[in-house]
C-alpha cells in the first residue's frame, strides 16, 4: 500500500472505530417495526433499521434494492407480502455495509437472485480487518451475489427497465446506483445521505474524488421531477444532491488549507470548518467530527 494511501487510512482509523463501537451496540431488532412508504401503485420503500430498501413490485415478480440486518428479514418479508404475493426474484446490493447487506443470505433461502458490483462480492468474502486489527468475518457462501458486474446492466421486470451502474470508489469501491426509468426513480445507497454529513469509508475503497463524481452523476441523470431515495433519510431530489456535492466542496476548501499550513486533525476538529452549515443539516452533531476527520484523512494524503 502506498505511503500516502496508508497515512490516509491510519488518520481515519477513529472514525471506524466509532462507527464499530456504535455497531457493538446492537438495537433490540424486537422492538424494530418496518414502515412501508408508496411511491406508486407497484413502488414502494421500506424502512426499518439501518438502509432504506426500494421495492418494486408486479407480475413478474419481487425485485428489492437492500436487505437490511438479517435479524429483521421475517419483519421485512412479511412486509413485503403485503405488497405483493409474488415470489422475491431479484435482490441489489448498493453497498458492501451490512445493514444494507445483512439479509442476503436469509433473501437468497427465500429463493432471490443476489446482485451486486464485482468488488462488493469480493469485499464480502474478504471482508477487511477491524480498525483494531481484527480480522474481518467472511459472509457465508449464499450472502454472496451469484450475478456480479462491472459495467452498467439492465434488469427488465414488471414493465420497467432497471438500470444498475456503477459509482466508482465513492462511498465504497463496490457502489452501485439504481436507476429505475419509467418510475423516475435513483435508489443510490449511501454515496448519497439526506441525514447528517457524507461518509466515505476508506477501508473498504471509498474516496473524495470518486463520492464527488458519483454525486455529480446523480445530478446529471436525475431531471425536475426524479425521486431519489437515499441509503439513510427521507428521499430528495436533484436539488438536495446539489445542495450536499456544493456543502462537500467549501468545507473541503476550508480544510485544504488548514492541511497544507500543517495544522493537526485537533486543530482542524478545533477550527469547526462544518459550523457555518451544521443548523442546515439533519442530525449534524453526530456526524460533522466523523466528516472533518475523513476529508483532514483524504487532504493530508494529497488524494
Amino acid at each position: 500500500m502506498p505511503r500516502t494511501l496508508r497515512t490516509a487510512v491510519s488518520l481515519a482509523l477513529p472514525v471506524f472505530m466509532l462507527a464499530g463501537a456504535q455497531a457493538q451496540q446492537a438495537p433490540d431488532f424486537s422492538k424494530v417495526e418496518i414502515k412501508a412508504s408508496r411511491l406508486a401503485d407497484d413502488f414502494y420503500t421500506l424502512e426499518g433499521q439501518g438502509g432504506t430498501i426500494s421495492v418494486l413490485v408486479g407480475p413478474d415478480g419481487v425485485l428489492l434494492v437492500d436487505s437490511q440486518f438479517a435479524p429483521l428479514t421475517d419483519k421485512l418479508h412479511a412486509a413485503i407480502k403485503k405488497l405483493s404475493d409474488q415470489p422475491i426474484r431479484y435482490l441489489i446490493n448498493t453497498h458492501v455495509h451490512g445493514d444494507h447487506t445483512g439479509g442476503n443470505e436469509n433473501f437468497a433461502k427465500l429463493g432471490a437472485t443476489l446482485l451486486s458490483r464485482d468488488q462488493l462480492r469480493y469485499r464480502l468474502a474478504h471482508p477487511s480487518p477491524a480498525a483494531d486489527g481484527t480480522p474481518g468475518k467472511p459472509a457465508p457462501a449464499k450472502a454472496l451475489p451469484s450475478i456480479t458486474y462491472d459495467g452498467p446492466v439492465t434488469i427488465h421486470i414488471d414493465g420497467e427497465e432497471v438500470r444498475l451502474l456503477p459509482i466508482r470508489q465513492a462511498h465504497t469501491d463496490g457502489d452501485t446506483l439504481v436507476h429505475f426509468v419509467k418510475h423516475d426513480v435513483l435508489a443510490v445507497g449511501d454515496y448519497y445521505r439526506s441525514v447528517g454529513y457524507p461518509l466515505v469509508d476508506l477501508n473498504n475503497g471509498g474516496s473524495l474524488k470518486g463520492l464527488l463524481e458519483g454525486l455529480g452523476a446523480t445530478i446529471g441523470l436525475a431531471g425536475p421531477n426524479t425521486r431519489i431515495v437515499p441509503g439513510h433519510g427521507p428521499i430528495t431530489d436533484r436539488n438536495g444532491v446539489i445542495r450536499q456535492r456544493d456543502l462537500l466542496l467549501a468545507v473541503r476548501d476550508k480544510i485544504a488549507p488548514l492541511v497544507a499550513q500543517g495544522k493537526t486533525l485537533d486543530e482542524v476538529i478545533a477550527a469547526k470548518p462544518t459550523a457555518e452549515f451544521d443548523a442546515q443539516v439533519p442530525q449534524a452533531a453526530q456526524s460533522a467530527e466523523r466528516f472533518v476527520r475523513w476529508l483532514y484523512a483524504e487532504l493530508k494524503a494529497g488524494r
